[in-house]
C-alpha cells in the first residue's frame, strides 16, 4: 500500500472512530430504543473499514472516503442555526450547597447560558422578531430598526439577535442603570439613548420614549425603513415565549417532578408564561413571586393592592423602584404580568443586603457569579425551602452573569476572601 493510501486509509479509519463516538454520547440518554440502530450502524462502520483497508487506488480509496463522509455529516447534525439556534434548552443544574442546607432539591435554569444575549430575554427577543417577520412588520436589511425601554438584559438580547438577522437597534434606558450594560449594547452596535428614570406617566420615560423614537423613525421619509417599538412588557410574545420554551424544558427536565417554581418579575412575562404551562400540568404546583424592595407586585400579590410604604411622597431616592437590583421589580401591572397573575400563589420579599449576601454565597460555595435578580430568585428560593421543608423540589432561574453587575450590584461587596465562612446562610435569610 502507497504511502498515500496509507493516510487516507488513517483518515478513514478516524473519521469512522469520532463518528461511533459520537453516536454514542448523544445516544447513551435513551439506550433501550436505540441499541439495535446502534449495533447496526457499528457492523455497517465495521465493515466500511474492511472494505476501505483492502483499496490500494488513490483514487478509488478517495471516492469511498467522500461517500463514508456525506452520512457522517448527517448521522452528526448537531450544528446549530446561526446565534439564534443557541437559544433554550438551557441545562437545570442542582445548586448544591442549598439544596444541602435544606434538605430540598434546589434547581436553577441557567439562563444565562442562552447564546446570543446570555439571558432568559434571549427567548423573548427572538419571539417578538419572528412574530413582527410573520406580520409582515420587518425586512431583513433594510433599514427597519427596532426600538425598546429596557433596564438592560432585553436590549443586550435584541441588539445581538437584530445583528444575526439584518436589522438595527435603539435602545432607550435609565441612566442609572450598570454602565456595563450600555457599553455591551455600544459594542453590539446598538444606539443607545440613557435618560433620567421617571414614572411610567412621564413621556420622557424610557419606555415611552422608546415607542415615540420608534414612531418618529416611520414617520420621517429621510430615514431607511421603519420603526418598530418591541413593547416587550405588553407584547404577546413575551409570556408566549416561557409558555413554549421554558416551561416546558422545566417539565421535560425533571420528569414532572417539581414542587414550586419561583422567579421574579419584571415585565412578568417568564413567571406568567412558565405559570400557564406548569400549572396545567401540575395543578398542585405552587409558583411564588420573588421581589426585591420598593416593587409594588409583592403586595399585589399577598393583599390585592400595588402599594408599597416605600412609595410615599418624599421616601423613595429613585422614581422607579428603591433597590440596586436591577431586571425586577415594578410599581404597575403589566399585561405580561395579568396573564399570569391568578396562577402566583404567594410572594416573597427579598432585601438587597439578603441579595447581595447570596450572590456572595453562591461565589463562595458553588463557583456561581451571577447578577441580582439571580441572587434574589435564589433567596426566595431557599426561604420556601425552609418553610415547605425537606423532601421537596424548587426550581428557580439563574438570569444573567455577575460581569453585568459589577459597577453597581457587586460594586461594594467584599472580594471573596476564599474562606466557606465569610456568610452564613441563617444570616442571609434572616436578615
Amino acid at each position: 500500500m502507497s504511502d498515500q493510501s496509507r493516510f487516507y486509509y488513517t483518515l478513514g479509519a478516524f473519521l469512522l472512530g469520532a463518528y461511533l463516538t459520537s453516536v454514542w454520547k448523544s445516544r447513551s440518554r435513551d439506550v433501550e430504543p436505540e441499541l439495535r440502530g446502534l449495533e447496526q450502524r457499528l457492523t455497517q462502520q465495521q465493515k466500511d473499514q474492511s472494505r476501505l483497508s483492502k483499496i490500494d487506488n488513490l483514487g478509488t480509496l478517495k471516492k469511498n472516503l467522500s461517500g463514508i463522509s456525506r452520512p457522517l455529516e448527517k448521522a452528526t447534525d448537531t450544528i446549530k442555526q446561526g446565534i439564534e439556534g443557541c437559544i433554550g434548552n438551557t441545562p437545570l443544574i442542582r445548586i448544591k450547597s442549598l439544596s444541602d442546607a435544606t434538605g430540598c432539591e434546589i434547581l436553577a435554569k441557567a439562563e444565562f447560558l442562552n447564546g446570543a444575549g446570555n439571558s432568559p430575554k434571549d427567548r423573548v427577543a427572538l419571539s417578538i422578531i419572528e412574530m413582527a417577520e410573520e406580520q409582515g412588520l420587518l425586512v431583513p436589511h433594510s433599514g427597519d430598526t427596532i426600538y425598546e425601554g429596557t433596564v438592560g438584559s432585553t436590549g443586550i438580547s435584541l441588539a445581538a439577535i437584530c445583528r444575526a438577522r439584518g436589522y438595527k437597534a435603539h435602545i432607550c434606558m435609565p441612566d442609572d442603570m450598570a454602565t456595563e450594560k450600555s457599553d455591551l449594547l455600544l459594542k453590539l452596535g446598538a444606539e443607545v439613548e440613557r435618560v433620567r428614570p421617571a414614572p411610567i406617566v412621564d413621556q420622557n420615560q424610557f419606555v415611552n420614549l422608546a415607542r415615540n423614537r420608534a414612531a418618529e423613525h416611520t414617520a420621517n421619509p429621510d430615514k431607511r425603513g421603519r420603526g418598530l417599538f418591541a413593547d416587550q412588557f405588553e407584547t404577546e410574545a413575551n409570556w408566549r415565549a416561557h409558555f413554549t420554551g421554558t416551561g416546558p424544558e422545566i417539565y421535560d427536565q425533571t420528569g414532572g417532578f417539581l414542587d414550586a417554581f419561583v422567579s421574579g418579575a419584571g415585565t412578568g412575562g417568564t413567571l406568567s408564561g412558565v405559570a400557564l404551562f406548569l400549572k396545567k400540568k401540575l395543578p398542585e404546583l405552587k409558583v411564588v413571586l420573588a421581589d426585591p424592595p420598593g416593587s409594588g407586585l409583592y403586595n399585589r400579590v399577598k393583599f390585592g393592592v400595588m402599594f408599597d410604604p416605600k412609595e410615599r411622597e418624599g421616601t423613595r431616592r429613585r422614581t422607579q423602584v428603591d433597590t440596586i437590583v436591577e431586571g425586577i421589580g415594578i410599581n404597575r401591572l403589566t399585561h405580561n404580568f395579568e396573564v399570569g397573575k391568578e396562577l402566583i400563589d404567594d410572594a416573597i420579599r427579598v432585601t438587597d443586603d439578603q441579595a447581595i449576601a447570596m450572590a456572595r454565597w453562591l461565589v463562595e460555595h458553588d463557583g456561581i457569579f451571577v447578577g441580582s435578580s439571580s441572587a434574589v430568585n435564589c433567596v426566595a428560593a431557599t426561604k420556601l425551602a425552609k418553610q415547605l421543608g425537606p423532601g421537596h423540589r424548587i426550581v428557580t432561574l439563574l438570569c444573567d452573569s455577575g460581569a453585568r453587575h459589577l459597577s453597581k450590584f457587586w460594586a461594594n461587596t467584599e472580594p471573596i476572601g476564599g474562606s466557606e465562612d465569610d456568610v452564613s446562610l441563617n444570616s442571609i435569610l434572616g436578615s
